[in-house]
Order: C-alpha cells, then structure tokens, then sequence
C-alpha cells in the first residue's frame, strides 16, 4: 500500500456520493477515479469532489478504462445490485481491495462465486469486505460486545423491524428499480438487508425461515414492499424479520434483542434500552416492564467522535467507521470486521424468506444455501383476502 490509499469508486450515484463523503473524512485516503457507464454522473460527482477542494478524480466509463488510466489500490462498488458481483470480481482479478455496497448481490450463487473469490484473494493479501455500516455504530457494538460476554444470558427472541414509507416516485425513478433483476426483491432486500445482517450477527446462524411477502401500496413494482418471516436460530432462539416500504410516513428502524439475563433494544441505530441482570440493579422476578434501563452508562464505554453529530447526509459515520476497520484490516492483514461470508449470509436469508414466501412452506437456511432453491423463480405473495378469494 502507498501512504495514501486510492479509492476509485464504480457508481456515483446517491450511494457512490455516501463513498465519497466517508472518503473524505478519512486522512490518508483520496478519491482518484470515478467509474459510471453515465459519463454525466461521474462528472458531476467529480465536480463536486473538486468543490471541496480536494483533487479532481479522473472518470472513465469501466473498470478496465479506471485500472489502465490510474493508480488505484481500492475499489468501492456503488452500482445498482445486480451488477455487484460482476464487478466484485473484476475488482479482485485485478488484485485490488475491495468494498461492495450492500447488498452483495442479488443471485445467491453468484454471491457465493465471489465469496470463493474474496477467500483466494485474501491468500494473496486482498481485503474485500460488504458494507454494513450498522454492526459499527456505538450502540450496535454495545449490544454485539454484551452478547460475545454473555451478559444477556441464554438469547431467547428478536424481533426486527424496518417501517419505513417509499413513494410511488421512487420507485418509478429508474428503470430497475423495484424489479428482481436488478433489486433482487423488495422492502427486505433493499431496505432491510442491513437490519437482517445485524439480527444473524447478534443472534447467530438461521435454521429454518418461514415467511409471507405482499405489494400492498405501490403499482407497477415487481417486488414486495411488506414483508414478515419468523426465524428459528441453532441456539433455539426465535426472531420476528419485519420489513415494508409501505408504512406511511415512515417510522424507525427498531431491533429488540432479549435473553435470559438481560436485553437491548436499537431504535435507528441508536441504544434505546439495555440492561443486563446482576449488575447493580435490583432482582426482577416479576418483570421491570421496561425500568432499569443502564444504556447511558453502556454508551459512556464507547466514547463518539466530532463527526457522529453532523448531518449524516453529509457525514455518514456508519461509513466511515467501515472504512477505517478495512484500512486497518488491510494494514494488520487481519479480516474485515463484516465479510464476504457474513453478507452471503444475510442475502440467504432473504433469498429464504422469498422462497419461503413463494412456496407458502418453511424452509431450512442450510438448503437455501445450498443450492435447493436455486432455480426457483421467486414471486411477491399475495394477501390473505386475496388467496381466499382465489
């Protein structure tokens, strides 16, 4: 690696400027390259990189143009889903590092191609990671470190919950959205991926998924904007997965994590409630329906930064902080703290609550990975009214 890393990022749309603006904040990176098959988008992302008054990165409309024009040793991939593999893969054939935008993908199998990849590339010294910017906010890292401790006792339930409200405009925007090519499903793909990888993480490994999908409050979409599976973990635990883009005006991100010992509740990415027993606090053999919250002194461990209390359009921390753990997962030649392994992980179990929804039937996540279901064509469900008007 040079003292500064080169950052090319492949994508300069609203996430491709996510990428920027965390690249920005980090001394000892700099953008140099911008990739987009729009030379528009790339130019304009480019102007205003130079606005900034930091160098004007070059654009080019392929990869293959960005590795032959310049120096680059990272490579963020901001492209619409369907093209992440492709384009995974190239980064790494090149032998560059590499950061793909959540999700991974949206073919399982393909997913797994690059995951077979990333482990040949790591051999070699190549870090790839996936974004998932959640597992490093303060309160996520809180309740992951009280969990790895076993202060929470046995895990017993989760339930997950993404509400959140797309316009019909949104989703009219562009060509791919809201279709299965190109999205790779609806309201749980897009919107919830993020909030599923932090559930498996917490919770631990999927064993069997069972779910049902709807489009309830859009048109001309092929995918579903409400989804809802329950979630059979190997520890015996059990989880509620809730995801719609179909809740008007849009309510927050909420996971509550309870166990034998203690529990935490995460409302948009924030430490709303913990409490862990044994710890100072009272005996609570009836229950302290939701008293004894201890978060203001778990939060107090993890010290925040200037930048965590900026306009997050502007400062998206969750980025940053992803980006400083793969810059020094590349100088300590130690794995990424989210891998290609984990983002396959969560895109199984969406792809489980599809086929689960598709097939009307539970279905085991070790079969989903697989291969099982790997030809079935997923479908949005229909409601309860209307298979029983059917």
């Amino acid at each position: 690696m040079t003292e500064t890393t080169r950052v090319a990022i492949a994508g300069c749309g609203n996430i491709g400027r996510t990428h920027a603006a965390a690249v920005r904040e980090i001394p000892g990176l700099s953008v140099v390259a911008l990739v987009d098959a729009i030379p528009a988008a790339a130019e304009a992302l480019a102007d205003a990189i130079e606005r900034n008054g930091d160098p004007r990165p070059r654009t080019y409309a392929t990869l293959a143009e960005a590795f032959d024009g310049s120096d680059i040793d990272l490579v963020a991939v901001a492209t619409p889903s369907g093209l992440h593999i492709q384009q995974g893969l190239e980064v790494l054939a090149a032998g560059k590092h590499l950061i793909i935008e959540k999700p991974l993908d949206v073919d399982l199998s393909r997913a797994q191609e690059i995951e077979a990849a990333a482990a040949e590339a790591s051999s070699r010294g190549i870090v790839a990671s996936v974004i998932s910017q959640h597992r490093f906010d303060q309160g996520s890292r809180a309740v992951a470190d009280a969990v790895g401790a076993g202060r929470f006792g046995r895990l017993t339930s989760a339930i997950a919950s993404v509400a959140w409200w797309r316009s019909q405009g949104y989703y009219d925007s562009g060509d791919w959205r809201g279709t299965w090519a190109m999205d790779g499903g609806g309201a749980l793909m897009n919107q919830g991926v993020h909030t599923v990888d932090l559930l498996l993480w917490l919770m631990g490994r999927p064993v069997e998924i069972s779910a049902r999908t709807a489009l309830l409050a859009h048109e001309r979409v092929e995918v579903e904007d409400t989804a809802v599976a329950t979630v059979t973990f190997e520890n015996g635990g059990l989880a509620v997965l809730h995801a719609t883009t179909a809740a008007y005006p849009g309510l927050t991100v909420r996971l509550q994590l309870m166990g034998s010992a203690g529990s935490a509740v995460l409302d948009n990415d924030r430490l709303e409630y913990f409490h862990a027993a044994g710890e100072g606090t009272a005996s609570a053999d009836m229950g302290l329906q939701g008293g004894g919250n201890q978060a203001a002194d778990e939060l107090a461990k993890y010290p925040s930064e200037t930048y965590e209390a900026k306009d997050p359009t502007v400062y998206p921390a969750g980025h940053i902080r992803q980006y400083r753990d793969v810059l020094d997962a590349i100088a300590s030649g130690r794995a990424p703290g989210v891998t290609v392994t984990d983002a396959v992980n969560a895109l199984a179990a969406v792809r489980a609550v599809y086929v689960s929804a598709t097939l009307n039937t539970p279905v085991l996540f070790q079969d989903v990975l697989d291969g099982k279901y790997n030809d079935l064509e997923v479908r949005t469900g229909s409601t309860a009214a209307e298979r029983v008007q059917a």
